[in-house]
């Protein structure tokens, strides 16, 4: 199976974003214990989809932010 990109560009920046905010609160202390290290998994999870512009969830429900191009 080939993974066909299914993230556009703002799907990606607000990954990135979110990521951002929960690495934020994670190392300043404002969220942790268990919580703290799912939310920094699911951050990770958010970045690295964002690299490949795969989402494995939007697959099954056939999503796709990408822009298409007009032929």
């Amino acid at each position: 199976m080939i993974m066909k990109k299914n993230m556009g560009s703002a799907d990606k920046t607000v990954r990135f974003l979110v990521a951002a905010v929960i690495a934020i609160l994670f190392f300043t202390n404002v969220i942790s214990g268990t919580l703290g290290i799912v939310l920094l998994v699911l951050a990770g999870v958010f970045v690295l989809t964002s690299f490949i512009s795969f989402c494995p969830l939007y697959a099954p429900f056939k999503i796709n932010t990408c822009k298409t191009e007009k032929v």
